[in-house]
């Protein structure tokens, strides 16, 4: 099966009619355009495809009519040797007048490629890179000299630019792999808007002020000082300077105006622009304001240093008031969690476009971007900048002339079969190759109380495609909406419920009714636990997620033992809802419920609706030893330490036989990579954290109640029984009284 691409896609948010209107009278602004929900980054005027990439849709320019050729593929435009040889605008003052007209139009060109960016024929595709790349690509100097041209790289700098036009973002936060790039088109960026801005200020960070420094000295400054002339402003200080990077006096905005002026030096307006680097720190850059900042290996910073505590700081350098004056350049892998991974993971997630406050803005302001490793991985890039996904059917060469016979999905599968018997080795090339952010976020194994090991083994194998086909997506529905009569399932892409075992249908909405109250009739085929919540909103729009889960066990039904068939972690817009979807599932599976009641509003409303009989009491008490609440309403308390050691051991003890590789060679049938990824994170003392693993622990506590029944000590009340004594002297017995 080949690989399919879900990095972007073309998408028509807007009419053909309606683009082509705006593109007649060129009326298309740079920037988000509200009315449409789609950032334009085109500067024409005019539009033609809108691409999304990681949810956010982006407009590109429209092709131009003429695309440059050069070898059908990216070659550096060649510069010509006349002009290389001058080093800065004094040099072209004193070049002859008679010879300068020549260079003009060359001039003018890169200036303008600079602006707006830059269309070539690719394998016969007529291809767009944005400004940035361009100058990246044709004026960067990097360790290996030019760069490639690569289509991740390109995608990567379509983002960026869209999150330099959008007015409501702050920059990108940029999940990597390993040697893709980033430090050095970072580098480049900032080098790139520090020569054509005055009065700013550019700052580095990275996991230490070493790694700044390094970047700054081995990256920023050689870049810089290979510039052009006619795009370097005259810099103030040493050539190759250590820690400031000054575009001072008499170093101006150069335009092709300027250069022609031929102005005296003493009337040239300095830029009075720096680049700069940063010692690693919570504080660092605080009450400073700047247009770009560079933040690279944000994923490593360890204790005490905490990227999150700096993101809030440094923030607020990036904004004047509401209105945001620069932006953040965020890239970099992930440690393990405990050494910082968890804090990046975080501003990762907190950067989700798809999930914005009312002005607009993500959580933490940032624009999230990953990009999986086998968009550009060494060695497996054609010469064309391609990805090589699967292995060729014909030859096929990097940009080196190099063979490739084998495509990457393949090779790095190879590698992570090779790693198998050592996890953290294992989890460590994750990390630094992720093809899913599951993986980027992969965890040492000996961070956690439950077997991460097995835990990880059946995600692989979930996401290995073996389980493809296996979840179904979609929601209960009463038939005809009519409440408390037989429940239906309905397939849907955006439905809540993940589900990968279906009853039979004789066994489906098996009801019994006794009095008045309605039982489930499938309690010998399974049960159900759900981590419930009580408050339909919160202040900040969070919340926990209501969270149930389906666990068969073992019977002679056609019904498969010890499977986990239904997951459910969602948070509707009403508790009602929640109830609802609950309710209706008990009823399509016929089967029991095991929740929590320290929130009860679920299991007043099942009472209420005559479903009393769907909650399970708790199993480690006798019906004359529960509460008054527990007779009226059922459930498990959460705050006995008892019980809360038996849910964690449950949880052990279900992965240990079921899940990962079994003992027979067969992996475990445990589909759901949500839950297993909250069991690969439980903390036993912050459970209220990990509603996955609460309610799936709950499922398996109800399904296994037998084994928490109490079993006094019987008590044998001492017997009272007289016994007559006689007097045996004599001839005849007396009796004694």
């Amino acid at each position: 099966m080949s690989y399919e691409q879900s990095l972007y896609k073309i998408v028509e948010p807007v009419k053909k009619t309606t683009i082509s209107r705006l593109n007649k009278k060129r009326l298309w602004k740079y920037g988000y355009n509200k009315e449409h929900d789609i950032v334009v980054i085109s500067k024409t005027g005019r539009i033609g495809q809108v691409v999304e990439i990681q949810g956010l849709q982006i407009g590109l320019p429209a092709k131009p009519q003429d695309v440059y050729m050069h070898d059908n593929k990216w070659q550096k435009i060649e510069y010509p040797k006349e002009l290389s040889k001058l080093k800065n605008i004094f040099d072209w003052r004193n070049y002859p007048e008679e010879s300068k007209d020549q260079w003009y139009d060359f001039i003018d060109e890169e200036f303008k490629r600079r602006d707006q960016g830059f269309w070539f024929m690719n394998d016969s595709e007529p291809t767009y890179i944005t400004g940035s790349h361009y100058m990246y690509l044709q004026w960067s100097k990097i360790d290996v000299g030019a760069p490639d041209f690569r289509e991740a790289n390109r995608l990567f700098f379509i983002f960026w630019e869209a999150c330099k036009a959008d007015k409501r973002c702050y920059g990108m936060c940029y999940l990597k792999n390993r040697r893709s790039g980033f430090s050095f088109m970072s580098s480049a960026e900032a080098v790139n808007q520090a020569t054509i801005s005055s009065d700013s200020r550019y700052g580095i960070l990275s996991k230490s002020g070493a790694d700044a420094k390094k970047m700054f000295t081995d990256k920023v400054v050689p870049i810089s000082i290979n510039y052009p002339f006619f795009f370097k402003p005259i810099q103030d200080g040493m050539d190759r300077p250590k820690s400031e990077l000054a575009y001072r006096v008499p170093a101006s905005k150069f335009t092709r105006k300027k250069i022609t002026a031929n102005e005296k030096q003493e009337e040239l307006v300095g830029l009075d622009t720096t680049i700069d680097w940063k010692n690693t720190g919570d504080n660092s850059y605080d009450g400073e304001k700047l247009n770009l900042l560079v933040h690279d290996e944000s994923g490593k910073w360890e204790r005490p240093d905490n990227i999150l505590n700096n993101w809030r700081v440094t923030k607020t350098c990036l904004r004047l008031g509401s209105r945001i004056i620069g932006k953040c350049m965020m890239g970099s892998t992930s440690n393990a969690l405990d050494k910082g991974g968890d804090n990046f993971k975080k501003l990762y997630n907190d950067s989700d476009v798809t999930k914005r406050n009312r002005n607009g803005q993500t959580r933490s302001g940032l624009y999230s971007l990953f990009i999986p490793m086998e968009w550009n991985y060494e060695g497996f890039i054609d010469e064309f900048g391609r990805p090589v996904f699967d292995t060729p059917t014909r030859e096929c060469y990097g940009p080196d002339g190099e063979l490739i016979d084998i495509g990457v999905i393949d090779h790095w599968q190879n590698e992570a079969d090779g790693l198998k018997g050592d996890q953290d080795a294992l989890n460590e090339f994750y990390r630094q190759f992720p093809r899913t952010e599951e993986h980027a976020f992969r965890d040492e194994t000996k961070n956690s109380i439950f077997n991460l090991v097995k835990i990880y083994e059946q995600i692989d194998y979930n996401e290995g495609n073996r389980s493809a086909g296996v979840l179904n997506i979609g929601n209960f529905q009463w038939i005809n909406g009519v409440k408390d009569t037989n429940v239906m399932f309905y397939p849907d892409p955006a439905g809540r419920f993940k589900i990968s075992w279906f009853p039979s249908i004789n066994l489906q909405n098996s009801v019994i009714v006794k009095n008045g109250i309605k039982y489930p009739g499938n309690e010998h085929i399974g049960a159900f636990g759900c981590d419930s919540y009580d408050i339909s909103g919160t202040v900040d729009g969070r919340g926990s997620k209501g969270s149930l889960h389906g666990l068969t066990k073992f019977s002679m039904e056609d019904a498969p033992p010890n499977h986990f068939f239904l997951e459910y972690i969602a948070r509707p817009q009403t508790a009602e809802m929640f109830f609802e979807d609950v309710l209706m599932a008990l009823v399509f599976y016929g089967m029991p419920l095991l929740a929590e009641n320290n929130k009860p509003r679920l299991l007043y409303y099942l009472r209420r609706r005559g479903y009393r009989g769907f909650s399970m009491n708790r199993p480690d008490k006798i019906w004359n030893k529960l509460s008054v609440a527990e007779k009226e309403i059922g459930g498990i308390p959460n705050s006995s330490e008892d019980i809360k050691q038996a849910h964690a051991a449950a949880i052990e003890m279900y992965i240990q036989k079921h899940v990962g590789l079994i003992d027979d060679m067969q992996y475990g049938d445990m589909y759901f990579n949500e839950t297993l990824n909250d069991w690969s994170k439980f903390d036993i003392n912050k459970r209220t954290k990990f509603d996955a693993a609460i309610s799936s622990g709950l499922a398996i506590m109800a399904c296994n109640k037998n084994l928490y029944r109490p079993h006094p000590e019987k008590q044998r009340a001492a017997l009272n029984i007289n016994i007559s004594k006689y007097n045996n002297d004599g001839k005849f017995s007396t009796l004694i009284k």
